[in-house]
């Protein structure tokens, strides 16, 4: 299946890699799984509850929301309509979502919990959105669920869809995503569908995963850096768990146990320099033994042989330090995607050539 628009990702996921595991989310305390079926069952619910509400082509749809299942599911429902999505900060005040929605002319929001509600809930005072056009992910008093948004669309026909699939081009618009307004009001972004796929294509003989993997999920899907990764992955049928919040990201690698996430170079720095520091809190051997290690590990280069030597002192440290590291990332950890920001010169993690950054 020739891939050309976003959704077009999701469908090849399910003829190519059918799984029971497409997305995880924390629910109850535990990570449950959904299977690719259910994700393109809710996906078309979505698509055709958002058409019964009068979205169409190019109409914009804004979702404020952290990191879960959900919002993939509303941006490749949205897709599917040719409208498109206005991705925006859960972060940013009452003020800018007003203007957003005014400026990008809004008709439906998807919104995540009671605090996003509240500010979503003022800002379209005044402005042309229907109350009844809000649904939220979370179960809230007096709100619309998303449960409602599928169940409208569950009433109507998966087939009605596909004209409206066909009539969507790779150069058609995507998405609007909007900068921080820090230098003015923030200006909307235009992307096509062409512009998230060609990424994908020009990075996918980078990527070291199977359809076997788990990508762990923390990075804002707001931004197009996480937005785009995540379509690399389902294009290589990875699963993706979502982290339950960027203060749980600790807890969930071990949970997890993925084989792969993406991450910021100042996220890196900040890791590299708290491993650093407990290392300088050793005395003795053990700090020498650390040190030792990190020094091994500096000079580690994927790609050359560093010789018989080497290869045994570093199996070594891999055995009395790097293992320990790892299991505080899962255990599994194969690859770390940074982007979005350069990596301070010099920085040790910048030294060598990696599979993937």
């Amino acid at each position: 299946m020739e891939i050309r628009r976003t959704f077009d990702v999701l469908h090849q996921l399910q003829q190519k890699y059918n799984k029971p595991n497409c997305f995880g989310a924390k629910i109850d305390g535990t990570y449950q799984p959904i299977s690719t079926d259910e994700v393109v069952r809710q996906v078309n619910e979505a698509s055709l509850g958002l058409r019964a509400l009068g979205i169409g082509k190019d109409d914009k749809v804004a979702l404020i929301s952290m990191n879960r299942p959900e919002w993939m599911i509303a941006d490749f429902a949205i897709a599917q309509l040719g409208a498109v999505s206005v991705p925006m900060y859960p972060t940013i005040t009452t003020e800018d979502y007003k203007f957003i929605f005014e400026d990008a002319g809004v008709k439906a929001v998807l919104v995540s919990d009671q605090k996003l509600l509240d500010k979503v809930t003022e800002a379209i005072k005044g402005l042309d959105i229907p109350r009844e056009n809000v649904f939220t992910f979370d179960k809230l008093a007096g709100a619309r669920h998303f449960s409602e948004l599928l169940a409208m669309g569950e009433k109507g026909n998966p087939a009605d869809l596909e004209p409206l699939m066909a009539a969507v081009e790779p150069d058609d618009l995507l998405t609007l995503i909007y900068t921080s307004g820090t230098t003015g009001k923030p200006k909307g972004v235009m992307l096509t569908h062409n512009n998230i796929l060609s990424n994908c294509r020009n990075t996918q003989r980078f990527v070291p995963v199977t359809k076997n993997d788990i990508a762990l999920s923390f990075l804002p899907l707001c931004h197009i850096f996480e937005r785009m990764v995540t379509h690399l992955y389902l294009i290589n049928g990875v699963s993706i768990y979502y982290a339950e919040s960027m203060d749980t990201i600790a807890d969930n690698l071990r949970e997890v146990k993925p084989q792969i996430f993406t991450t910021v170079p100042r996220l890196l720095e900040k890791v590299y320099d708290k491993i650093v520091a407990k290392g300088h809190a050793l005395e003795g051997v053990k700090k020498n033994m650390f040190f030792w290690a990190l020094n091994l590990g500096l000079k580690y280069d994927n790609q050359q042989d560093h010789g018989f030597l080497y290869n045994t002192q570093l199996k070594l440290a891999n055995k009395l330090i790097f293992n320990k590291w790892r299991e505080a990332l899962g255990g599994n950890l194969r690859c770390i995607v940074s982007g979005a920001g350069r990596c301070s010169r010099g920085w040790p993690a910048c030294s060598g050539r990696p599979a993937f950054r």
